[in-house]
């Protein structure tokens, strides 16, 4: 009997606090959301907040638990948008599953998914098809052929079951990705901490562009400082520093983000005019 009673209150932890109702709701609010409420700090997060809050709520009676899910999802987020409806579903089943002892881990499967995902993402969904299909219908519009503009809006209309079915199958994901690893999860928070702080690696050295001009001279010996010296020391030495100066202003409450960008711009027109930085 004492068995049987701790498979019943087994099952009835690991019932889903969400109906698929609540958590379509979601998707389309970030779907009609999205990048509307962009801004140049936290970039896709309000839109995130906006999409979860009410699922988070449900999630998280307690108050004191709800506003540190919400202040976790406030962070930057930026990733092609279609693709993000994987990344939330995914971190809404694994919220809905741990509760708050997720959170961390919620922060690191965005962190490490979002770049990658933005490279499918950008490639397909905002390069590959709407060239095609753009072509097209546009063609067909220059023509007087009504068809290309309703062949454009039909494809939209798909796309938008498309997404929630992604949204789906990241919840059904970070379902399985919780029960499977139960206790192990610790160990998949560090291994995303690491994948995450990898592709912010990858992101400096790549778009992060900053290098001087400056050449040392003596006599007929010339010495480039960004070839023979920055370079010989650490490849991309200048936008790793860059990054954690920008990176220790942000933490400063004097600094705001507006500030930063407006510093950058003049640090950088100052350093083409002195010749002390050249284009990358």
């Amino acid at each position: 009997m004492m068995i049987m009673m701790n498979n019943t209150e087994s099952q009835a932890v690991n019932q889903p606090i969400l109906t698929k109702k609540e958590r379509h709701r979601a998707a389309l609010r970030y779907m009609f959301m999205g990048v509307n409420n962009f801004n140049y700090e936290t970039q896709q997060g309000p839109a995130v907040v906006f999409s979860l809050n009410k699922a988070l709520r449900k999630i998280y009676p307690d108050d004191k638990d709800y506003i540190e899910s919400l202040n976790n999802h406030f962070k930057y987020f930026n990733t092609t948008t279609a693709m993000a409806n994987i990344i939330l579903g995914a971190s809404l089943a694994i919220e809905e599953r741990d509760g708050g002892k997720s959170i961390e881990s919620v922060q690191s499967l965005k962190t490490s998914l979002m770049g990658p995902f933005a490279g499918i993402g950008d490639t397909l969904i905002w390069i590959l098809i709407p060239t095609i299909l753009g072509s097209i219908s546009g063609y067909m519009a220059l023509e007087g052929n009504p068809v290309g503009a309703i062949i454009w809006l039909v494809f939209n209309i798909i796309f938008a079951f498309v997404k929630l079915k992604l949204w789906d199958l990241g919840y059904s994901s970070g379902v399985k990705l919780v029960t499977t690893l139960g206790e192990k999860l610790a160990i998949f928070t560090e291994a995303a901490s690491v994948m995450g702080l990898t592709v912010v690696g990858a992101l400096i050295s790549t778009a992060v562009k900053v290098q001087t001009g400056l050449t040392f001279k003596t006599g007929a010996v010339k010495l480039a400082l960004q070839a023979d010296v920055l370079d010989k020391i650490m490849p991309a030495l200048l936008p790793v520093l860059l990054t954690v100066l920008v990176y220790k202003l942000i933490g400063s409450k004097r600094w705001t983000t507006t500030r930063i960008i407006v510093l950058l711009i003049v640090l950088s027109m100052v350093g083409a005019f002195l010749g002390i930085l050249t284009p990358a």
